[in-house]
């Protein structure tokens, strides 16, 4: 098993999920799991659900053939059937938040059972850190509970989640290949087809979603992808790297659920305040919004994968001078693109800034002037605020 045969699993994944999605939406539609327009979404007319069907047809079809017929890939493939299931249930009818997650747990637990489940780590500066069977299934399965819950709350918008897990699987599949791991990059690769594959028919305008089952498939196989691909290794970019590649879905979530307990809402309970609602808010189209989206996960699973390549290190304590500058350089390149979109996104606090400042420059500045001229900063990304700021400090 090597790269080429993770080529050909991608490529096989891409074209059943790809084929098997307009049959799907047609099935969606008869047994009546269609989304319908919302004012907390962004869809405007009735979409078939139950796209993830067509992924985990594609997974199957793939892993069939390039995965090793052990007990850890039949545990990840009896969980991402369950999983789907689960997902498929709720898109149908949907589920009590209760039995949604007792589903996620019972999926979870089924390749946790079968030995997919971190037993030790690398913390940055700390060392190895060792958990034991016990407390690393239960934290695996936790991870994994809580990384399908990311997916599904980032699945706003056309073509959004099956696009950043794609990339992400690709990041993950590099990683799982440079560190030995195989099987995992094959499993990765396939993850990124079957979702590239569904993406042709999801991008804007979606003709289907992924519905639940969708998006807790992928995130629960991006899971299983991590623990095999790195977390279950000693290598430094075990914990990092998934953190990083993942980071985009990990911040909107973590963003909406802090909002959601600052005002005293349950965090399951929808609202419009995803990255992608922000973004709506402020003019930008669905494309624009989800390539954006893009570039910015692009640019972190690149951080992630250029750790483990680039040799800034010889990983005994040791920094080589040139390497770390140019990790550096990456490194600040990302940052500065993080902190570019979080200001978009912050489009709000931007404008309080603003007019702070234009109406101190000139008291008689309207509410339409500090709005056209937040809109030209947006535009082209030139915000004369921070760079006062800048300068002063």
């Amino acid at each position: 098993m090597d790269e080429l045969d993770a080529v050909y699993a991608f490529l096989v994944a891409l074209a059943v999920a790809a084929l098997l999605t307009p049959p799907v939406a047609r099935l969606a539609v008869r047994v009546g799991a269609v989304d319908e327009p919302r004012e907390r979404g962004l869809a405007m007319r009735s979409t078939p659900l139950l796209g993830g069907l067509a992924i985990l047809a594609g997974v199957l079809a793939a892993a069939l053939i390039w995965l090793p017929v052990d007990q850890q890939t039949t545990g990840i493939l009896l969980g991402a059937v369950t999983i789907a299931a689960v997902g498929a249930a709720d898109d149908v009818r949907e589920l009590s938040p209760a039995v949604k997650f007792a589903g996620q747990v019972l999926a979870a637990l089924i390749p946790v059972a079968a030995g997919v489940r971190v037993e030790h780590v690398t913390l940055p500066f700390l060392g190895a850190l060792d958990f034991g069977t016990g407390l690393g299934g239960v934290l695996t399965v936790i991870g994994m509970v809580a990384l399908m819950n990311v997916v599904n709350f980032s699945d706003g918008v056309d073509g959004l989640a099956a696009g950043v897990c794609a990339i992400s699987a690709v990041a993950f599949a590099v990683i799982a290949f440079d560190l030995g791991r195989d099987s995992a990059g094959v499993l990765a690769a396939i993850v990124a087809g079957a979702a590239l594959g569904f993406l042709i028919h999801n991008f804007h305008p979606a003709s289907v979603f992924m519905g639940d089952c969708g998006a807790l498939l992928l995130g629960y196989l991006l899971g299983c992808a991590a623990v095999q691909g790195s977390l279950k290794t000693n290598a430094l970019i075990a914990l990092v790297g998934p953190l990083a590649i993942l980071a985009v879905p990990f911040l909107d979530t973590g963003f909406v659920i802090a909002r959601r307990l600052k005002y005293r809402r349950a965090p399951w309970s929808a609202d419009a305040h995803h990255f992608h609602h922000r973004m709506a808010r402020i003019g930008f189209s669905q494309r624009r919004t989800v390539l954006y989206l893009y570039a910015w996960t692009f640019l972190l699973a690149g951080l992630a994968v250029a750790m483990r390549f680039i040799p800034y290190s010889d990983h005994h304590g040791h920094f080589r001078l040139g390497w770390s500058l140019v990790m550096a350089g990456l490194g600040l390149l990302v940052l500065a693109a993080s902190v570019y979109l979080v200001v978009v996104l912050e489009i709000l606090k931007l404008k309080r800034v603003r007019a702070w400042q234009l109406r101190r420059a000139d008291p008689d500045t309207t509410e339409h002037e500090i709005v056209q001229q937040v809109e030209r900063e947006l535009e082209t990304g030139e915000f004369p605020a921070l760079e006062q700021q800048r300068r002063r400090q």
